[in-house]
């Protein structure tokens, strides 16, 4: 057995990371953190790091990202080391690429390629595995300089090729229409979610967010009572994973995102865009920040710029500091003073889960109107309806008509809008719900 755990090891990927600093944003100590935190991005992949590089340069090297000499210092330190793969920070371009593997002589990856990497062999889902796929694409069309794929041997060969076609522009051909085709696939997987999410529109709707492993699987677990896979590792989590759960007597719908994290490649935001709908079809937000991390501060400003992206910005949020058990009281008070809104919790333990479901139903409550309601007897079978989605605050008879005063949320009532329409006889959004008993007249 230990003979199996020395092999595993032995299997695992070499790598020497690299990065720069100087930059105006970009002192050491943050720069630092990054490559750190690119560390365990490859050790999600399947890398050990043995070794780590950094130069103080106000912008990357056009030829070869770090200058001369320290690139003969990483060609040393690859040597002693006996490396696999140099990994670094930052994107490179193709050139960058093609430079570095010539006077390296071994396997260039940068973070986007990394990133790409996890994602595709996390990707379990048929949509998670598409949209992978799609990224990678065009990850990869601008770089065909450095990859030789040959793809068109994949269609047989014959009738690929045009006349005077280079390889690198049958590549490139085959390439986009394979981009196309996938694209053409999401469209229909993203009808059938569709058709999913349609099923549970009349539901209030919470998506947690949050920078990649701040523990949202593990708070969807004691939140729902499921077993979601969390694991301590970068990007556990790929596809959205929905459960139903009852907070203030109502059925909510509390759904699990992939996690967000700072220099995702733009390609992969664009691809994830229909997983992504949990959260832009949300009702509630609730940003999970790790409270143990030294970089929460950063982590919160990627998160909540990638919530730009997403137009998701002015959506209800909450911030829910998790994992509080890892700090000492001094510091957790601290934190409370400088978020006093936030919500602590310790998720893992069950720490403060009864107080975030206060704040949740006290969330759910300001975006709830009042409306009243004339139902011939007729239509009596809106009752049962209206129990499971809303609050009845009253319930009278007028001759054979049936006046209900019900509390029920803005978006579900938009869902059921087109059929409640012909029953509504008051939206009582600014007066109070006194004066909408008081008034007489019920007419449309």
């Amino acid at each position: 057995m230990i003979e199996d755990i020395k092999n595993r090891i032995d299997e695992r990927e070499k790598i020497v990371l690299v990065g720069i600093y100087g930059a105006p944003n970009l002192p050491k100590s943050v720069a630092q953190e990054h490559l750190d935190e690119l560390e365990m991005l490859s050790n999600t992949a399947g890398g050990d790091c043995v070794g780590k590089l950094m130069q103080p340069l106000e912008r990357p090297n056009r030829a070869t990202y770090i200058g001369t000499g320290k690139l003969k210092e990483l060609q040393s330190l690859i040597e002693q080391k006996e490396a696999d793969s140099v990994i670094f920070d930052d994107d490179l371009t193709p050139s960058q690429v093609r430079n570095l593997e010539k006077e390296l002589d071994t396997k260039i990856i940068d973070r986007s390629g990394l990133i790409l990497d996890i994602f595709a062999s996390r990707a379990r889902s048929a949509a998670s595995k598409t949209q992978v796929e799609l990224a990678q694409l065009q990850y990869l069309m601008p770089r065909l300089t450095r990859y030789w794929t040959h793809l068109s041997r994949q269609k047989g060969g014959i009738g690929t090729k045009g006349p005077g076609e280079t390889q690198i522009e049958t590549d490139r051909r085959l390439i986009g229409k394979r981009i196309a085709t996938l694209k053409e696939k999401l469209g229909k997987l993203d009808k059938q979610r569709n058709t999913q999410r349609k099923k549970r529109s009349a539901l209030t709707r919470v998506a947690l967010v949050g920078y990649t492993n701040a523990g949202k699987s593990t708070l969807m677990n004691t939140l729902t009572n499921t077993n979601v896979l969390a694991e301590n590792k970068l990007f556990a989590t790929l596809d959205a994973t929905s459960r139903k759960h009852i907070i203030d007597g109502r059925d909510v719908v509390i759904s699990d995102t992939v996690g967000f994290i700072r220099k995702l490649p733009h390609n992969l935001v664009e691809s994830f865009k229909s997983t992504l709908d949990e959260i832009t079809e949300a009702d509630i937000l609730l940003h999970i920040v790790d409270a143990g991390s030294e970089v929460k501060d950063d982590y919160i400003k990627v998160v909540n710029e990638t919530l730009e992206e997403l137009e998701c910005a002015e959506k209800t949020t909450k911030l829910v500091f998790n994992k509080i058990d890892t700090l000492a009281p001094d510091q957790v008070q601290a934190l409370k003073a400088m978020y006093p809104n936030a919500i602590y919790v310790a998720a893992e333990k069950g720490i403060g889960i009864g107080l975030l479901e206060e704040q949740i139903a006290q969330l759910m409550q300001s975006q709830f109107r009042d409306i009243v309601l004339r139902l011939p007897m007729s239509e009596y079978k809106w009752v049962a309806k209206l129990h499971k989605y809303a609050t009845i605050l009253d319930q009278r008879y007028d001759d054979a008509t049936l006046v209900l005063t019900v509390r029920i949320n803005d978006n579900i009532f938009h869902g059921m809008e087109k059929e409640l329409s012909t029953f509504v006889s008051i939206l009582d959004d600014n007066n109070g719900i006194a004066q909408a008993l008081t008034d007489q007249n019920y007419s449309l």
